[in-house]
């Protein structure tokens, strides 16, 4: 078993010239792709193997990224089917200097484990053993059931 807390990752990605649009703010493709990145680099660690993108449930933007900042990913996972893990991500944009965040982009991302043949295989199961973990993976649940609502 993988604790929920074995698969929290957060990681940096400074917004340069180069991952921006016309209104200088990271380009949209660049936050989904680190998303994705960071989320694939939790469900490998949870699943101890290989994992691949099978599904993005809708990516909400809320704020830009302006270039100069850091665009922080957390990623865990919260859940986990027979090959399947289920990944929550937030991002934020991060002012280098201070610290200071604010939420930009969340999403929930699916990914398959495979094996040496890309084959899906089966994923361990999933813990939550501190209060902390349990608290990610309750929050991941239930704002997953509200977008399913529609709320």
């Amino acid at each position: 078993m993988t604790d929920v807390m074995d698969t929290y990752i957060e990681n940096r990605h400074l917004v340069q010239p180069n991952h921006t649009n016309n209104l200088d703010m990271a380009h949209g493709g660049n936050v989904m792709k680190w998303m994705d990145v960071d989320g694939a680099l939790s469900a490998m660690r949870f699943a101890g193997q290989t994992c691949v993108t099978a599904r993005m449930d809708q990516v909400n933007f809320v704020q830009p990224v302006p270039r100069g900042s850091t665009a922080l990913v957390r990623a865990y996972v919260y859940a986990a089917g027979e090959t399947s893990v289920r990944v929550r991500l937030k991002a934020f944009r991060e002012d280098p200097k201070s610290g200071e965040t604010e939420l930009t982009t969340e999403s929930f991302f699916v990914y398959v484990a495979i094996d040496e043949d890309h084959e899906p295989t089966q994923v361990p199961d999933l813990t939550a053993t501190s209060e902390k973990g349990e608290r990610l993976r309750s929050e991941a649940l239930e704002r997953e059931a509200k977008i399913a609502n529609g709320e």
